[in-house]
């Protein structure tokens, strides 16, 4: 259920509501929107009677919510949500570009690679410390010591970092140098780490699962939400189809409908999406057209010799012809590329 409080309701009518709620045996969540407040309801004790908030004083309105994700769907909050990540908006006009490396091999490779993407217009830094790999002897990343040198490429360049966690063990460690910790494809259905980056206030990255539906994406930022955390963006990374020829199938669909059902924001990562440098440029391109709210491009100075995702990472040089295409693209999909750096 959502509970709509009226335009002039007070902080004492929300608390008063909110406390209803929990004397109810429920959770309630406060959504504050551009113009009124909602309290979005959950908890499985069984259906609420709307008539139980209706006398309730500051309350408008209590709209049950037949949708199985009561948090992230447009019902508890009609306008777009934008994650501001120290300064840097995600969601907003603005076109968030997330660029670099799949993993941290060196400091050599590291840093030349954030200066690059820096000074093409990204504001964010991608990196991975913990690399989860399909094969067990595949490199699986330089761990803690990546950390540090992530750490040490914020400091220098002043970009956001965002880097994945890969277990609940991982965590802490990673969300002490992640501005934004991102869930990868294989832990999108981990509710155990879903459920620990809740209880975090940071933003959180949850890409959609190889094999998962749009549907259970939006469950699965459901589960970070309804522990409290609502900085979270979605990312459409490709999923698996019959297919073989690319990596994965981008399922630029998905853009537009998450838009419609969703007010959290959404990223588009071609590099995975397609597997294939040469068609990662228009698989981007082909994501902000669709609405997306950012993209995340792998970059690596020399692909050739990467550790992991070689054979999809762009070269700098094409990754600042990228990002000038992308500016060129933006006003006419009513967004915005600033490429000023600081």
């Amino acid at each position: 259920m959502l509970i709509v409080m009226k335009k002039d309701a007070t902080r004492d009518d929300v608390n008063r509501v909110r406390d209803h709620v929990i004397a109810l045996g429920y959770q309630p969540h406060e959504i504050p929107g551009s113009q009124r407040v909602c309290i979005g309801i959950t908890g499985n004790n069984g259906k609420l009677n709307p008539e139980a908030f209706a006398l309730l004083h500051g309350v408008d309105d209590a709209i049950p919510v037949s949708k199985p994700y009561k948090l992230v769907g447009r019902d508890a909050k009609p306008e777009n949500s934008e994650i501001n990540v120290e300064g840097e908006v995600i969601g907003g006009r603005e076109i968030a570009i997330i660029a670099g490396p799949c993993s941290v091999e060196s400091w050599e490779q590291l840093i030349s690679t954030a200066e690059v993407v820096k000074d093409a217009g990204a504001k964010f830094l991608r990196g991975g410390a913990f690399k989860p790999r399909t094969s067990p002897y595949a490199f699986q990343g330089m761990k803690e010591e990546g950390l540090v040198l992530l750490r040490e490429a914020k400091a220098r360049t002043g970009l956001k970092i965002v880097t994945e966690a890969k277990d609940v063990l991982t965590l802490s460690s990673v969300s002490e140098v992640a501005d934004v910790i991102q869930i990868g494809a294989r832990n999108m259905h981990n509710f155990g780490l879903l459920e620990a980056v809740g209880e975090l206030r940071k933003p959180v990255l949850l890409k959609r699962g190889i094999s998962a539906t749009i549907e259970e994406l939006l469950m699965a930022a459901e589960y970070i939400l309804a522990r409290g955390n609502y900085d979270v963006i979605l990312c459409e990374r490709g999923i698996r189809t019959f297919e073989p020829y690319t990596r994965n199938t981008l399922d630029l669909n998905a853009i537009p409908v998450v838009k419609k059902l969703s007010h959290l924001p959404i990223i588009v990562d071609p590099s995975h999406g397609i597997g294939m440098w040469d068609g990662v440029a228009s698989m981007a391109l082909a994501g902000v057209a669709a609405g997306a709210d950012g993209v995340m491009i792998e970059v690596h100075p020399e692909p050739a010799s990467a550790l992991s995702d070689g054979f999809q990472s762009l070269k700098p040089e094409r990754f600042r012809d990228l990002v000038e295409k992308i500016k060129q693209l933006a006003p006419i999909v009513d967004r915005a590329l600033s490429l000023e750096v600081a």
